[in-house]
């Protein structure tokens, strides 16, 4: 098999990578176990390469659409179908392909940390074979351009990452954790389900290209769209969905919880796609913004005030991923709200939403590092509770500088990334409602109030004797931290670089319906 034919599969190749590393990783630990670790980061690594390059593919040729059980360059209709896809088909364009950017990076950095964070515990196949389906999840969930293919793979998403939470068994409360988050997200998965069944029955088809050709105003869509927004901000942990996220992230490994937030982003995408992508040329009214705007104010304004009173760091941690999420709703909701004002959009719609989409790779690069740095502190502490620590800055002088540098970013300080994404969404949001923007320049001065409490505790003041045998944790998990540090550092000091390469054609590939119909139909319906 030559580069070209292995180029031209590389959507295949997306999706059976990680599965193929996830069926023969049990095999390795059964017969060949002292490899197992080296084949779980091959199979990462290559995953993740395969991811890359074919967002590269997109960025410099354009959205590509691969048509499966079909030679590649077959075109998604088949002369002889009455206008209409026929095959599953996977379609990646700007957006989906910084999506795979994000969770290629992410999920590599994550799998370095966990062959050794994990290297303690039983079981290891079955975890690392279960990380992988992760991977293989949230990879379809990004890139199909199917409805019931996403959902197929956002349960591959769900089940997985419920198995995961469960993995450390911690007197009970892992289980607990994972069974909310399993109740939670197959409620939310139903929701996605039937509403993918209202279109299905009025359609005939589940290609979402098809679908949002021939969408107009009904009962029926008014009530899918209900029903896709309350499932996939389910998913996305976003108020008043998010009850079972604290519960779920506290408890999961912090590895696991790092990649978990990829995978509510995936929410995110959904939720996306489908109001921009599917409905974008009938509902272009300010009142799915606005709704989408009141769950990310709601999301950032509990998320941080249920943050600060927590005891639990890695609860605190995932109150803020909450409130987090509401950045990205927000940005998004504001450009929605102008969508059918071609004025407001080029003044800051445009903007609001790069600022939504870029606070996404953000959040994952700077909540990943926060997790696992959280998680070296417990894997060498083995304490959760923030009174009972302090003055681990003496031994882990690498894991307080990586804690630093994403406490900054979640802060909005500059020079790292989360300053560049808050203050396009600040500007954005002033210009559409200055009251609304206030709040979230206020929840920005209470994540930093937080994180700073959080630092002190942790890292500061004198050195403690009961940790007077702490040392610094192994180097591979310093690199997984070290590779999320550098691009939390990077995407700050270049962010108009950032924005134009990899931010704003994902925008535009929301903001242009006809585009993504185009991309599939070519000019059919």
């Amino acid at each position: 098999m030559n580069a070209d034919v292995l180029l031209a599969n590389l959507p295949a190749l997306l999706i059976a990578v990680p599965l193929f590393g996830a069926f023969l990783t049990p095999v390795f630990g059964r017969f060949l176990p002292k490899i197992r670790d080296a084949w779980v980061i091959l199979a990462s690594f290559a995953a993740s390469a395969v991811a890359l390059l074919l967002a590269a593919q997109v960025y410099a040729k354009g959205a590509i659409v691969y048509v499966f059980g079909a030679a590649p360059g077959t075109g998604a209709v088949p002369v002889d179908s009455g206008g209409i896809p026929i095959r599953i088909l996977f379609n990646i364009d700007g957006f989906g392909a910084f999506m795979l950017i994000s969770a290629a990076i992410v999920s590599f950095a994550v799998i370095l940390y966990l062959t050794v964070s994990q290297s303690r515990r039983s079981s290891r196949s079955e975890f690392y074979a279960l990380y992988l389906l992760l991977v293989a999840g949230v990879f379809g969930m990004v890139s199909t351009g199917d409805m019931f293919n996403f959902f197929v793979f956002l349960e591959i998403n769900s089940l997985a990452a419920s198995a995961l939470i469960a993995y450390h068994r911690n007197g009970g409360l892992a289980a607990e954790g994972a069974l909310k988050y399993l109740i939670v997200n197959t409620v939310g998965g139903l929701m996605i389900l039937f509403a993918i069944g209202l279109l299905y029955a009025q359609y005939n088809s589940l290609n979402m290209a098809v679908i949002a050709g021939s969408l107009t105003l009904t009962t029926l869509n008014l009530l899918a769209l209900v029903l896709f927004i309350a499932g996939l901000a389910t998913k996305a942990g976003a108020v008043p969905f998010h009850f079972a996220t604290p519960d779920a992230y506290s408890v999961a490994p912090s590895g696991v919880t790092a990649l978990m937030i990829v995978a509510s982003q995936a929410g995110l995408y959904g939720m996306f796609r489908i109001l921009f992508s599917v409905y974008g040329g009938v509902f272009t009214s300010a009142t799915v913004g606005w709704i989408v705007i009141i769950l990310g104010v709601l999301s950032m304004f509990i998320g941080v005030t249920m943050a600060i009173p927590q005891k639990d760091i890695k609860r605190l941690l995932s109150y803020h991923a909450v409130s987090q999420t509401g950045y990205m709703l927000l940005g998004v909701g504001v450009a929605l709200a102008v969508l059918g004002d071609v004025t407001l959009t080029n003044a800051f719609g445009q903007m609001a939403m790069e600022g939504g989409l870029f606070h996404i790779i953000n959040h994952a690069m700077y909540k990943g590092l926060l997790f696992l740095a959280v998680g070296a502190v417990i894997y060498r502490t083995g304490v959760w509770n923030l009174n009972e620590m302090g003055g681990l800055g003496h031994k882990m002088k690498w894991t307080m500088i990586f804690f630093l540098i994403g406490a900054l970013a979640i802060a909005g300080i500059p020079p790292f990334n989360g300053f560049a994404s808050k203050l396009m969404i600040y500007e954005s949001t002033f210009a559409f409602n200055p009251a609304i923007a206030i709040i979230a320049m206020v929840v920005s001065i209470l994540t930093l109030a937080s994180f700073m409490k959080v630092f002190h505790s942790v890292f500061m003041g004198p050195e403690l004797p009961e940790y007077a045998g702490v040392r610094e944790v192994p180097k591979r998990m310093l690199a997984g931290m070290a590779i999320l540090a550098v691009f939390v550092v990077a995407f700050g000091l270049v962010p108009d670089l950032v924005v134009d390469t990899l931010i704003t054609p994902a925008a535009d590939a929301l903001l242009h319906q006809g585009q993504y119909i185009l991309s599939v139909l070519g000019g059919g319906l």
